[in-house]
């Protein structure tokens, strides 16, 4: 008897189940140390049938759907209605950068953002979620890759980060006496760091 064809994973199909591993530590499912090992196979598998267990005990996965029979080989997908995209206005929000990067900019309300960047990362303008008596943590995992933050001026900046032949550049005229808030860095970093600036003034 002939062994069941393996179908070969895609970006798409990586992306989507880094998106839900990042959702999964946001609600504290994962650790730190257990999201790197998840997204380190993820990274590396090649096939849908090592992407689904990575996700299969999370309730965050149950909307990943693998997709057979008369659709074979499209891969991971998600029904409608679920997974719904992400809102400004939540107070956590994750994202995933691969070998890419998106421009968020959150509302006021947001409290953290979560990120996983592997040759990536997001362009992140804070400047309309920040007021007095703001805190907001910016936590990510970032392979070669970083982030570009910026904010307004009184914010300051606490740098909690681990890393790894990497660092974050903090410009000096973006840390602010946290009149404004405060923007706090943790994750971790390897060969990799953000930058966090001054929105520049209309």
């Amino acid at each position: 008897m002939a062994e069941p064809l393996r179908i070969r994973a895609g970006d798409s199909d990586r992306d989507a189940v880094l998106q839900v591993l990042m959702d999964a530590h946001a609600a504290g499912r994962l650790d730190m140390a257990e999201l790197d090992e998840r997204q380190t196979q993820v990274i590396t598998s090649r096939y849908l049938d090592e992407l689904k267990p990575l996700v299969a005990d999370l309730p965050e996965g149950n909307s990943l759907v693998l997709m057979t029979g008369p659709h074979q080989g499209r891969g991971l997908a998600t029904g409608p209605g679920q997974m719904p995209a992400l809102h400004d206005q939540d107070a956590v929000v994750s994202t995933v950068a691969v070998m890419s990067g998106k421009n968020l900019k959150p509302a006021r309300g947001v409290e953290k953002l979560t990120s996983f960047q592997f040759w990536g990362g997001d362009e992140v303008d804070l400047t309309e979620a920040f007021g007095p008596g703001v805190t907001i943590t910016y936590e990510a995992v970032a392979i070669m890759a970083g982030s570009t933050i910026t904010v307004p001026e009184g914010v300051r900046v606490q740098d909690d980060t681990v890393n790894i032949m990497a660092g974050n550049e903090i410009k000096s005229k973006a840390q602010g006496d946290g009149s404004n808030g405060t923007l706090v860095l943790s994750g971790f970093s390897m060969m990799a760091g953000h930058t966090v600036k001054l929105t520049k003034n209309k």
